[in-house]
């Protein structure tokens, strides 16, 4: 056999160290082309045609592309960034908050439990049980609630 065989002691410590930072820098890299990337799409003060470019831009010509686009748009790519956090915790605070607020406020499940009784789909000892849950806030009094308590 004519082919060397390479071992670990055939590659020295200092190639380790240069080959592992070349694969960052390449991972560093194709980070920041992907965040120039969504960052052209999430800019709403570009035209369509202006993204169109600017994408062509960093496609055709990667490198150049992405270090103009930092230059030239990127003290605002923060700011984008941070105000699409903010929008995203407020539409998930807001979700929450409707989540958590259940059916409504004690006189509308109260409206709902005389239109249920109304219709005769309770009687009126479960809607006295199911108007006292609604009172001490235990229950939303739904038709639900009303008959799991009164089979209690």
């Amino acid at each position: 056999m004519s082919a060397s065989t390479y071992l670990a002691y055939d590659y020295p410590l200092l190639s380790v160290f240069w080959s592992m930072l070349w694969f960052f820098l390449w991972i560093m890299w194709f980070v920041l082309l992907f965040r120039v990337v969504v960052d052209i799409f999430r800019d709403d003060a570009m035209s369509g045609w202006a993204k169109a470019g600017w994408l062509v831009f960093t496609i055709v010509l990667p490198f150049l592309g992405v270090f103009v686009y930092v230059i030239a748009r990127g003290k605002h790519m923060g700011r984008r960034e941070v105000a699409q956090a903010r929008s995203q915790q407020q539409a998930f605070d807001s979700y929450i908050r409707e989540t958590a607020k259940g059916g409504g406020s004690s006189a509308d499940e109260l409206a709902k439990l005389s239109e249920i009784r109304a219709k005769g789909d309770i009687t009126d000892a479960e809607f006295a049980r199911a108007k006292e849950l609604v009172l001490s806030g235990h229950g939303s009094g739904t038709s639900a609630d009303v008959t799991a308590t009164s089979r209690r």
